[in-house]
């Protein structure tokens, strides 16, 4: 089928990466797909959890903050702190950052620090998460080999990249990486987070307000394990053109 924007099915938006956009950070990426751009950032402390002391847990920690910039929608959005709360939402979404990461990190090797990954979304027009969650992975894995390169660590404790996309079912044809108006209009929604293995981290789908086949959850897959293929062939190319060595296979 032929998208609006002119892409095919199993097409992801085009992705680019700046790298070092903030500079006080180990790590830092703005990923932009198709109109849907993202900062992320990592900083590292070099202190644990007070919970893991008392559990008397080994390692360290990778946890994510997420949040969407008043003026990355076409209406203001409400900074959380003005709630006094954060939204079900985006603690939901820096949940699935968190877990997508600690899944390529050996916090053993991390050692007794905190890595904080941070996600802000200057533009949504869809998949914010998915694409904080590629974007993130780049910036995580120049944080980690930071690290090496200071010395900290024997090695960077990043085992594999991991990226993300969205999948969905529009007019009864399967599709990947949504743009907002496509994720307001299929009738499947899902995100999919894989390694460059293609093993899968984590899938979250539902019908909104329908059912959907075997078969279709079966291309849904299969288009996602296409795109992730797709972006992390491009987190590999950034990496070698800054001349880091990627995590090896």
């Amino acid at each position: 089928m032929q998208r609006a924007d002119g892409r095919a099915a199993d097409q992801v938006r085009d992705v680019s990466f700046e790298l070092n956009i903030a500079p006080h950070a180990s790590g830092s990426v703005l990923v932009a797909m198709g109109n849907t751009r993202v900062i992320c950032g990592v900083m590292i402390e070099e202190v644990v959890p007070r919970w893991m002391k008392e559990q008397n847990v080994t390692g360290g920690w990778l946890t994510s903050e997420y949040s969407m910039l008043p003026y990355s929608t076409t209406t203001r959005k409400p900074r959380d702190i003005m709630k006094g709360r954060l939204d079900g939402r985006s603690t939901e979404i820096q949940r699935l950052i968190g877990r997508s990461l600690r899944a390529v990190v050996d916090l053993e090797k991390l050692g007794p620090r905190t890595m904080w990954v941070d996600c802000d979304v200057l533009q949504a027009d869809g998949g914010t998460r998915t694409a904080a969650i590629t974007g993130a992975s780049l910036a995580v894995t120049i944080a980690c080999r930071k690290l090496a390169k200071e010395k900290k660590l024997d090695a960077p404790p990043i085992k594999k990249l991991v990226a993300a996309v969205s999948a969905g079912i529009l007019d009864g044809n399967a599709i990947v990486d949504l743009n907002y108006e496509e994720d307001k209009a299929v009738t499947v929604d899902f995100n999919l987070v894989a390694t460059e293995d293609g093993d899968f981290v984590e899938v979250q789908g539902s019908g909104e307000e329908a059912v959907f086949a075997q078969s279709q959850l079966d291309e849904m897959l299969v288009l996602a394990r296409k795109g992730i293929a797709d972006l992390i062939s491009a987190q590999r190319a950034v990496l070698a053109r800054i001349m880091v060595s990627p995590p090896e296979s």
